[in-house]
């Protein structure tokens, strides 16, 4: 290791530690990372410091037998290794919460003991980068941020080459291909290389109330034009009984602003960047997606503009919007036992058109325009884990079809495997209007596989989409500057975006 590689990875682990214990700003970990060439996308630097949480989540349902076959291979594979402790830091993601819950069954069979450590996202990438520094296999696995692909590449092992390396430790009917081929690529692929698992994938789609659609005789939207008279007419309508067509997760300097501002400017057939990585935003498609972000905004409750994407699940949970196009984890909870609007969600695929979407070779830093928003990560396993074989055998469990299926019917929402969308228990609750509900799950699906939009891949976005781009949209969504005008408001955000740019000599 260089020098050179040793300061950066030493400035990137003060820095997380300065942030957790709040002696510098998000604003300034998030400058110091890009210092650093560190990505971090946008959803994941938005969490950071907190948890998500959407709801509760049915963990009874988790539980079950892993299937025979399975449970004689990690039996047997496992005798040398009983009694061996394997360590995975990871936030606190949907499928990580469940697989905690359900550690002991590896456990078990194999003899293997599980630490799993929970913490904020900044101490997960501190913990990882001080690991892979010293290379000393403090820990077995790491939690990666899709953004953190091409860093971590160099000191994961990509799982197919071991599984091939190691058929005595292959689990029977693994099946790499199972992993659907845009989510490999958008979350886990580098310059070929599989540096993890793909464990998490929040995307946008289209949520609605059926009751309330149906009462107004409101045909579910699929065009933009549609949302926005379907949501106009609600709220006209409900506004009175505390009902609105939408509600936003519109916060001004939060990730969650940013999020919903360039879905509209996707969905207007605009783009962040063009192919000469100066901000677009500005342009006449972004003004058009701006101009309709904030006619929604005066068809949604007043506290949209201070609701994250917590704020927004809130207005979902307590009945007091029709229509969102969001997060899809937010659907489990929406229809839980304890929703005061169990079974009146339904879900589709995201927004579409008029605009048809900008062209990948028109935009700039791999951005990828299209209908659904999407986040993501990896569970990977360690290059300098002293136990790899071991964490081998649990990866593997943990990413298995069985458990990530598992994962999904506890409320760990959208499965990695293609195959647990059609597995029985799944289809089991298409139907079921409460807790543990899948129906929503084909849409998901395809949505990750047609829809799936990615934000620009540079060092320094996460900066800009959790300090520029929402503190400025807020500004002019709350009044504060701009006078209502939204293209002083993105020639501005321009401005700021490229001088970053070109500081950080990304053009």
């Amino acid at each position: 290791m260089s020098f050179r590689t040793h300061d950066k990875q030493r400035f990137i682990i003060d820095s997380a530690n300065d942030f957790t214990n709040r002696r510098i700003s998000k604003r300034d970990f998030l400058r110091k990372l890009g210092m650093a060439g560190v990505g971090m996308s946008a959803f994941a630097a938005g969490s950071l410091g907190g948890f998500r949480s959407f709801g509760n989540m049915a963990m009874a349902d988790a539980h079950g037998e892993t299937p025979e076959d399975v449970a004689n291979f990690l039996r047997e594979a496992g005798k040398p290794f009983a009694g061996t402790t394997i360590r995975y830091t990871s936030e606190s993601t949907p499928p990580t919460v469940v697989l905690n819950q359900l550690k002991s069954e590896f456990t078990e069979l194999t003899g293997i003991n599980v630490e799993i450590e929970i913490v904020p996202l900044e101490q997960v990438l501190a913990k990882a980068t001080q690991d892979v520094q010293g290379q000393l296999g403090t820990y077995d696995l790491y939690y990666l941020d899709q953004a953190w692909t091409a860093t971590f590449s160099r000191d994961t092992i990509d799982p197919r080459e071991y599984y091939a390396d190691k058929p005595d430790l292959a689990m029977p009917g693994f099946d790499f291909d199972d992993f659907s081929e845009p989510l490999v690529e958008g979350i886990s692929l580098y310059q070929d290389k599989w540096i993890g698992l793909p464990f998490d994938i929040p995307i946008f789609t289209l949520m609605y109330r059926k009751d309330i659609l149906e009462k107004h005789g409101i045909a579910v939207p699929q065009t933009y034009e549609d949302f926005t008279q379907a949501v106009e007419l609600i709220t006209a309508a409900e506004q009175e009984n505390g009902i609105y067509g939408t509600g936003l997760q519109a916060k001004s300097g939060h990730y969650s602003l940013e999020c919903d501002w360039s879905q509209a400017v996707w969905g207007h057939g605009g783009s962040i960047f063009d192919s000469d990585k100066m901000f677009s935003g500005n342009d006449a498609a972004g003004i058009e997606g701006l101009e309709w972000y904030m006619n929604l905004l005066a068809n949604a409750p007043a506290n949209s503009v201070a609701a994250t994407w917590d704020g927004q699940w809130q207005m979902g949970a307590s009945g007091q919007i029709a229509l969102c196009q969001s997060w899809a984890e937010f659907f489990p909870g929406w229809n839980a036992d304890d929703s005061a609007v169990k079974g009146l969600w339904e879900m589709t695929t995201p927004l579409k058109g008029p605009s048809t979407l900008r062209g990948r070779d028109a935009v700039g830093f791999g951005e990828i325009p299209n209908w659904g928003h999407q986040g993501g990560s990896s569970i990977a396993l360690s290059r300098y884990s002293s136990n790899i074989d071991a964490a081998w055998l649990f990866l593997q469990w943990a990413c298995s079809k069985d458990i990530m299926t598992r994962c999904t019917l506890a409320g760990g929402f959208a499965p990695m495997r293609t195959s647990s969308y059609n597995d029985p228990r799944i289809l089991e609750r298409k139907n079921l209007e409460g807790s543990g509900t899948t129906r929503h799950l084909g849409t998901v699906l395809e949505t990750i596989n047609n829809y799936m939009a990615s934000e620009p891949d540079m060092a320094i976005w996460a900066g800009l989409a959790n300090n520029e781009i929402p503190t400025e949209l807020g500004k002019l969504l709350t009044g504060q500057d701009y006078d209502g005008n939204p293209k002083a408001c993105m020639d501005q955000i321009a401005k700021l975006v490229d001088q970053q740019v070109a500081e950080a000599e990304l053009r």
